[in-house]
This record gives structure tokens, C-alpha cells and sequence, in this order.
């Protein structure tokens, strides 16, 4: 062999042995974000999910990406941002932002592992079969929220024991207002108190709730499932 053709035989070697390694090592593993809400009110929880990342020896970029999808409150946008992570073939799905980010990404995939956290019963959402045995690939944690709004009108009630009407400010289009509603209601013919049931999904509807508030003179009870965008 020629000196010129073993040199132009080792430089392309060179060029392409690391080519051939990169090619070799396993993909970076994607991790599916997916939330009803938007990134600026997420900051708080990103920032402590990413901390757990890096205590499991996770850091985005590193050994791990992330695909976020934010719904922004538009709640029905979420099945159409889950359908985007399954199609971009996530490892796992972080479902989070309250109750219905889970019950979007389950009925997206039945194979992609999902790991959420709810305010209500994950078993009347749908989520897992039982508590104890999730079943399938779902799985998480709840805060039980649902179960605390009738404690929070209990603890108006002391404050305010005077108040023969509670006002309670819901948004109905969050899929866990509507058995937080019911609880409220129990807890409030519980104590012989009329409660006041205000819907309001905006920002616009929010201040008319308070004006409406205001003028019946009612006391003011926050029971608010998820922040409105």
C-alpha cells in the first residue's frame, strides 16, 4: 500500500471509529412531563421534581431529557399533549397539575409507564384498580384534597361562627370540583350553614364571584381545586 493511501485509509478510520462508538451507546432516556398547567406556576414543583431526578443520579441533559407539554388550563388540550409524548415514545410520563393530567395520559397509552399525583381517590379517577395493587402502568400518590375541603370549612366555621353563609368559589371545569363541591355541601348542612356554590373558570369570572361575594355580605370561603389561567 501506498504511504498517501494508508494515510487517507487512517484518517477516514479515525473520522469514523467515533461515529461507530457514538452510534453504539444506548439512547438518552426521555422522560414525558405533562401538566394542566404552565411552566410559570410549575416553577416551584419543577424545580422539586427536578431535584428527585438528581437524587436517583438523574440530571436533565446529562442522562436524562425531558419532554414538557403544558396545557396551560385548557384542560382539553391535555389527551392531544399526551398523544405528542406517547408518539414521541417517552420512557415514563410525570403526570401532574392536579386530577386530570392521569386520566389523560392513561387513556393514551396502556404501556408507557405513568406516575402521577392527584387530589382524589386515583381508584374513582381511574387511575389504578386499588390503592394497594395499581395494576397495569399507573401509579402515584394523592394528597386527598377532596377530603380536606370539608376540614377547611370546619375551620371557617370556627373562625367564623357567626357566618350563617359560606361562599365557595369552584371552577367547574377541573374534574375534581365536582365531588369537592358535594363534600363541602355535607360538611356545611353538617354544621347548619347555607353554603353559596360560585363557579368561575377565569380570570373575568373570579371578579365577578367576589363582586356577587360582596354584595350578599357572605363569608368568604377559597376552594379552589386548581388555579385558573
Amino acid at each position: 500500500m501506498k504511504r498517501r493511501e494508508f494515510i487517507t485509509l487512517l484518517g477516514g478510520a479515525a473520522v469514523a471509529w467515533p461515529l461507530a462508538a457514538r452510534a453504539q451507546q444506548p439512547a438518552m432516556p426521555v422522560i414525558g412531563y405533562l401538566s394542566s398547567r404552565s411552566p410559570g406556576e410549575s416553577a416551584h414543583h419543577l424545580g422539586a421534581f427536578r431535584q428527585g431526578l438528581n437524587q436517583a443520579g438523574y440530571a436533565e441533559g446529562r442522562n436524562v431529557a425531558i419532554e414538557y407539554r403544558w396545557a396551560d388550563g385548557q384542560y382539553d388540550r391535555l389527551p392531544a399533549l399526551a398523544a405528542e409524548l406517547v408518539a414521541r415514545q417517552v420512557a415514563v410520563i410525570a403526570a401532574t397539575g392536579g386530577n386530570v393530567s392521569g386520566p389523560a395520559a392513561k387513556a393514551a397509552t396502556g404501556t408507557i409507564p405513568i406516575v402521577f399525583i392527584v387530589g382524589d381517590d386515583p381508584v374513582r379517577l381511574g387511575l389504578v384498580a386499588s390503592l394497594n395493587r395499581p395494576g397495569r402502568n399507573a401509579t402515584g400518590m394523592s394528597v386527598f384534597t377532596t377530603e380536606l375541603a370539608s376540614k377547611r370549612l370546619e375551620l371557617l366555621h370556627e373562625l367564623m361562627p357567626d357566618a350563617s353563609i359560606i361562599g365557595l368559589l369552584s371552577n367547574p371545569n377541573y374534574q375534581g370540583s365536582a365531588p369537592e363541591v358535594v363534600a363541602v355541601q355535607a360538611a356545611a348542612g353538617t354544621i347548619g350553614r347555607q353554603l353559596l356554590v360560585l363557579n368561575a373558570s377565569t380570570e373575568a369570572d373570579i371578579d365577578a364571584v367576589f363582586a356577587t361575594l360582596a354584595q350578599r355580605k357572605s363569608a368568604r370561603s377559597w376552594s379552589a381545586p386548581t388555579r385558573c389561567s
